[in-house]
């Protein structure tokens, strides 16, 4: 490996999901790049029965500071899920459980230095709050444990050419609405801009959507952003962030000299990049002091345990992750 490799931990997600089987597929292929390297978190048991199956001929290794052997897949075992509990396609608190404690284990991992980065294979939500853990992404469980407040860690949606960040995300709208204010939109647009740079953009633009239509038209439709929206701007804007906005997310997102967008809800920001993309997105969770980035798409129980799962959205957001630029202090900083 180069001097510059990262040491990336993919967790294998909800372990009754693609994600197991798309995890070992993105390590078999990657195991021998002198780029990046793969680490998989997860049950020994559930990794093992991928990689007899779609591991290409590889062999399991005990992750220790000691490079692979040629032909093994690196391995740092949690034991999470009962063997009896492993049971592919269906949804069940005991996966959803596991899935929460590959994520706590990687985390780990980073924080002593051992590994640079986390990408994250496909959760389930309702697997997980069976499990009587609330969850509603990977973005606040990351903040819960890590120790940092919810509303100050966001999601990034990359892909289609597309980087837009989520100034609030998984909720009811009436709620995400109503706690709008101009700190949150500015704390949006501060990670945003942090993250473009750790994406290799060094004067990075940002766009900021409005929060109604046509940004409110000067009243025309609500005053909403007149209030919000255009104070973070302008707060930005004074910190040395050449930002914009607010406009109307339809008209914003068709310029091109921008470089990362601010959305102020979900679909604002999920629709473009889901259209463009489709499930080749990659989400980073930012702001936790933890480089973590999962893939775009669900875990697919209806073709879980079938060894026919697509690993491409995996290894393009290990691709991403791993060409970010080397930073030892991610471990204390994160990348917002």
């Amino acid at each position: 490996m180069n001097q510059d490799s990262k040491t990336i931990a993919l967790t294998i997600g909800d372990p009754n999901g693609i994600g197991p089987e798309i995890a070992v597929r993105a390590a078999a292929e990657l195991h021998a790049s002198n780029d990046i390297r793969i680490v998989l978190v997860g049950d020994a048991h559930v990794v093992r029965h991928y990689v007899e199956r779609v591991g290409a001929g590889a062999r399991l290794q005990h992750f220790t500071a000691a490079p692979a052997a040629d032909g093994a897949i690196l391995l740092h075992g949690v034991d999470a899920l009962a063997a009896s509990e492993f049971h592919p396609g269906q949804i069940e608190a005991a996966a959803g459980r596991a899935t929460v404690a590959y994520v706590e284990a990687a985390i780990g991992l980073v924080r002593d230095g051992t590994v640079d980065a986390i990408v994250g294979c496909p959760h389930n939500e309702t697997a997980v709050n069976a499990a009587g853990i609330p969850f509603s992404g990977y973005p606040g469980l990351i903040a819960r444990l890590t120790g940092k407040p919810e509303e100050k860690v966001f999601m990034m949606l990359v892909g289609g050419g597309l980087r837009i960040l989520h100034a609030t995300l998984h909720e009811r709208i009436h709620h995400a609405l109503a706690r709008l204010t101009p700190e949150l939109i500015e704390e949006a647009g501060l990670a945003c801009a942090s993250t473009l740079q750790r994406l290799g953009v060094a004067h990075p633009r940002i766009g900021v959507f409005g929060i109604n239509p046509h940004a409110g038209e000067n009243g025309l439709f609500g005053d909403d952003d007149d209030h919000i929206t255009a104070p973070a701007v302008a707060r930005l804007r004074q910190a040395g962030i050449a930002a914009e906005g607010p406009v109307g997310a339809d008209i914003m997102l068709g310029r091109k000299d921008i470089d990362g967008f601010v959305a102020i809800y979900h679909d604002q920001g999920h629709i473009p990049i889901k259209l463009l993309a489709g499930r080749n997105a990659s989400a980073l969770s930012v702001g936790a002091g933890v480089l973590f980035s999962s893939v775009g798409h669900g875990s697919a129980f209806d073709i879980a345990g079938q060894c026919k799962a697509d690993h491409s959205a995996v290894l393009r957001t290990l691709r991403l992750i791993g060409n970010l630029p080397a930073d030892k202090s991610t471990t204390q900083a994160g990348i917002a």
